[in-house]
């Protein structure tokens, strides 16, 4: 039995409608019937594209300010209802509820608002209700509806929608799926750490980290490596390999031994398998990075040096050791 199934309609409800044009006309080359709410639906008439405004289906309009647009059971029914279960079908019959196959939800910018520094009802106001309701709804039932929840998916999706000729497989519904609950886990921690921070109501920690650098192997050759966050904002990598596991362990003892002498004159650091085997603080970095490598020329070949003021001559210091791998803080 085939695990493709054919989109017929589609919800599309988001925040940031760029790039967002060229799958809604893909959709409409399709014949796929298309509802949406506020700005998103006026965004799809200005295509020239007909579009089914949501409150049609619920009889009601947006309320309460915007906060309660697509919480009803004739969205969500269509949304959760099991294709080959025919008593969901006798009921969206009885109820009128219009099937839905595809959903194109993003949420409201909670930790770019807080970042910008704006006052605490700004913030509230972007704690996404319906937004990750639907997105959750979508990918649970991935068996049935392919849920995309990220801008950065647009190109993917229009890619698969071409492809496939309106009709993903199961696998793809699923890595979807998957990519949703990873971004309402993300979204949903964003928040509890807010709240957390000045409550101290939970001595819970919350991480997530949706960045990630792979590493040149782990901790052996041939196992493998990850690091999580951004890399490139701690450290500025000025010549070498990419960084392996056993690279970072290094770097991680250079810093924290470096950070005990951050205010004095320009460091220089040379790991090798967690150990130093150089520094020195000097007048000026040429002269601190030849009083470091005089500590131990031979372990330094292939270690890890660290440098504490990003200036341009660190480049040149660390080629002059290839293929040791040098960092600026």
């Amino acid at each position: 039995m085939s695990t493709s199934l054919k989109i017929t309609s589609a919800l599309i409800s988001v925040f940031d409608k760029e790039g967002l044009a060229p799958i809604v006309q893909e959709l409409n080359k399709k014949g796929v019937t298309l509802y949406s709410t506020g700005g998103t639906e006026k965004f799809i008439r200005d295509l020239g594209i007909d579009v089914v405004a949501v409150e049609d289906i619920t009889s009601y309009p947006s309320i309460l300010g915007g906060r309660v647009k697509t919480l009803h059971p004739k969205v969500f029914g269509g949304i959760l209802n099991r294709q080959n279960n025919p008593s969901d079908q006798e009921e969206l019959a009885q109820f009128e509820i219009p099937q839905l196959d595809l959903v194109i939800v993003d949420l409201y910018p909670f930790e770019k608002t807080v970042a910008s520094g704006a006052g605490e009802q700004d913030i509230i106001e972007k704690i996404d209700i319906g937004g990750i309701s639907l997105i959750r709804a979508a990918a649970k039932n991935f068996a049935d509806v392919l849920c995309v929840s990220d801008k950065n998916d647009y190109k993917e999706v229009l890619d698969l929608l071409i492809a496939t000729n309106g009709a993903p497989n199961r696998e793809d519904r699923k890595r979807f799926a998957t990519k949703a609950f990873q971004i309402s886990s993300h979204y949903d921690s964003a928040i509890f750490n807010y709240f957390n921070v000045d409550t101290k109501a939970s001595t819970t920690l919350k991480l997530s980290q949706q960045e990630a650098k792979t590493l040149r192997y782990g901790e052996n050759p041939h196992q493998e490596g990850t690091f999580y966050g951004p890399l490139s904002d701690l450290l500025k990598q000025v010549h070498g390999k990419e960084v392996s596991y056993n690279n970072l362990l290094d770097i991680d003892a250079a810093v924290n031994l470096m950070l005990e002498f951050y205010d004095s004159d320009p460091t220089f650091a040379i790991l090798k398998h967690n150990n130093a085997c150089g520094f020195a603080s000097r007048a000026t970095l040429a002269q601190a990075y030849e009083d470091a490598l005089a500590g131990d020329p031979v372990s330094a070949f292939g270690g890890v040096l660290i440098a504490n003021r990003e200036i341009d001559l660190a480049t040149a210091y660390f080629s002059n050791l290839y293929p040791s791998i040098g960092f600026t803080l």
